[in-house]
């Protein structure tokens, strides 16, 4: 095999045409990296795409704890924005402080106007409890109250005498 490499080493070399097949070959090197690189750049992936894939990731390997919701902040009428819902909890008795853009997710946003000083399920990566949600594409933590079950566990006022 090592003859072989040499013989054919060695005719090239003194071929005439040597430094043409040696350009060609440097050119499909160059092209084929530049066309790793561009695909590289196509395929990067937009800020809202790394927050939704941030999401699945949580809800999938993520923790269930309560947490409740303090806060919701939205743009002005008529003007784009994140619309952010500020929520905080207990995880081995640090407190945490967090918010989340929900404008991806629109039936969240119905609901987390409701929601507001509420107790709430939300879902923290356990190497970073920092990083936390309260809802995602495929779940969402808040409770549901329906006006039934709050009108039967609201106590009488009225003394039964």
């Amino acid at each position: 095999m090592k003859g072989l490499a040499r013989d054919v080493l060695s005719r090239l070399s003194f071929s005439p045409d040597f430094p043409f097949i040696l350009m060609g070959g440097a050119a499909l090197i160059l092209t084929g990296a530049l066309g790793l690189i561009l695909h590289a750049r196509w395929r990067r992936k937009t800020p809202e795409e790394q927050e939704r894939l941030r999401r699945l990731a949580i809800n999938r390997t993520g923790r269930v704890t309560y947490g409740q919701i303090v806060d919701w902040l939205e743009p002005p009428p008529g003007k784009k924005g994140a619309r952010l819902v500020v929520f905080k909890y207990e995880v081995a008795g640090v407190k945490y402080d967090a918010a989340q853009d929900i404008s991806a997710l629109p039936t969240v946003v119905v609901r987390i106007r409701e929601s507001i000083g509420q107790q709430a399920r939300l879902k923290y990566d356990v190497d970073h409890p920092g990083n936390s949600i309260i809802a995602c594409e495929e779940w969402s933590g808040l409770l549901q109250y329906s006006p039934a079950q709050v009108a039967r566990s609201k106590p009488s006022l009225k003394s039964e005498a």
